[in-house]
């Protein structure tokens, strides 16, 4: 690395409905980047479809501050696909950092990840050492965290988020991914390089409501599992041998009643009929699995464009609107 040239970091913020909040987070953001003047920054901000006054915010950030850069998508295409619209802007700056606008990142911890990159680190990730969240959310993501740890086939680490900073050859590695099921954090981790984790505490939202409904974390979820595990299809194989062989020792068992104990034969329907539902809905159970699987393979097949772009607007340079 040339220490004798500025490096450039540049700041990936997905936004969506966060005008209330916007304002004070950029201010956090500039006080603390001010702290390492020997650094240059851009900040890429990118409105996922926001419904309220977010993007006439940024432009406004970006008329009064020539290091902001906005990317307005055509549509809500979801947090993941806004991130890679930064990283894809972003690439070939000497580093690029993911956070969101909420405040629950805080910019003072995207300073320690920038000195973890100094000392060589490849992609320093935050990780939540404690998190002011609903007790219904700290939960769901314990089991999330515990599930992907146990089922995905690499090491993804607990505890974290997107909120990481990337140095520009694990960019350049991690936008050749284009699957549209996107679960970033499995994606970086997937690359490689050295990787170590920064400990903070996360704060609550400075304002607005949370984009990730329970809807959403599940998706989530499931992209996580489903894109980096093939468990769920082997564990059908097992849940098949499983069932076969009780079957097995089940029919064994009638015919042994019927020889030795012929008195004692009892007709069954109803043991029949819960059985029968109860086959039928594993076997749906199945298919709903490999349903999932297939259902990204066609959608992988159409190849279609991750995002659409209304509007790219760098520094204080005329909008361009694709």
């Amino acid at each position: 690395m040339n220490t004798a040239a500025r490096r450039l970091v540049a700041y990936v913020l997905p936004v969506h409905d966060e005008a209330a909040g916007i304002r004070t987070f950029h201010d956090a953001l500039v006080t603390a980047t001010n702290k390492r003047p020997d650094l240059d920054f851009e900040f890429v901000y990118v409105d996922d479809g926001s419904r309220d006054a977010s993007l006439d915010l940024l432009l406004e950030q970006r008329a009064a501050d020539d290091r902001v850069t906005v990317i307005s998508l055509a549509r809500n295409f979801g947090h993941q696909i806004a991130v890679t619209a930064g990283l894809d802007a972003a690439a070939g700056r000497d580093a690029v950092i993911i956070m969101d606008t909420d405040l629950q990142d805080p910019p003072e911890v995207s300073l320690q990840l920038i000195e973890s990159w100094e000392s060589g680190v490849d992609v320093a990730y935050a990780q939540r050492r404690t998190r002011k969240d609903p007790t219904f959310k700290r939960g769901t993501a314990y089991v999330f965290y515990w599930l992907l740890r146990r089922l995905a086939s690499v090491d993804i680490p607990r505890n974290v988020g997107d909120f990481r900073l990337m140095d520009r050859k694990v960019v350049a590695e991690v936008i050749r991914y284009r699957e549209h099921d996107r679960f970033l954090r499995g994606i970086v981790a997937n690359v490689g390089f050295r990787q170590e984790g920064v400990p903070f505490d996360r704060d609550s939202r400075h304002a607005g409501s949370s984009s990730y409904p329970l809807r959403t974390m599940v998706k989530l979820a499931a992209d996580g599992i489903l894109g980096f595990s093939t468990f769920p299809l082997r564990l059908i194989s097992r849940m098949g041998m499983l069932i076969s062989l009780l079957s097995g020792i089940g029919a064994l068992f009638v015919v042994w009643v019927r020889i030795f104990m012929p008195a004692k034969t009892v007709p069954g329907w109803a043991f029949i009929t819960v059985g029968m539902f109860l086959l039928g809905g594993i076997q749906l159970l199945m298919m709903g699995v490999i349903g999932s699987y297939l259902g990204r393979v066609y959608v992988e097949t159409q190849d279609r464009p991750l995002y659409s772009l209304a509007l790219m607007a760098r520094g204080r340079d005329e909008e361009t609107r694709p």
